[in-house]
């Protein structure tokens, strides 16, 4: 059995309806690819009430042994290249696991500032 993966996104704002479904096939494809298995998937929706995504990603490294996170873009972390470091830093430096960034075309929802 393939080790695990955990998979982080942003839901985008399209108008395309397919555009997130694609981008958790493209997620799934591409950890599968490299020998893993996308165990979980973490979605952070801008409108959620409930908790951040990506602090339960976080509690999820912190408690299971799945040490790997896969992600479309930096983007789906936040717009601010700084915001991104921070994050991207937390995942790596102080939860020790690796960050796998795909950056395909599907990584930045259209609209979005580079």
């Amino acid at each position: 059995m393939p080790p695990a993966m955990f998979g982080y996104m942003r839901l985008a704002v399209s108008d395309d309806p397919n555009e997130n479904e694609t981008t958790q096939r493209e997620l799934a494809t591409y950890a599968t690819r490299e020998g893993f298995e996308l165990e979980r998937l973490f979605i952070e929706r801008l409108d959620a009430r409930d908790e951040s995504a990506f602090f339960a990603l976080v509690e999820a490294l912190k408690t299971d042994d799945v040490k790997d996170v896969i992600v479309p873009s930096l983007w789906h972390f936040a717009r601010l290249p700084g915001l991104q470091t921070a994050m991207r830093d937390h995942i790596e430096r102080e939860l020790g696991a690796r960050l796998w960034v795909i950056q395909s075309t599907l990584a930045q929802p259209k609209g979005a500032a580079s």
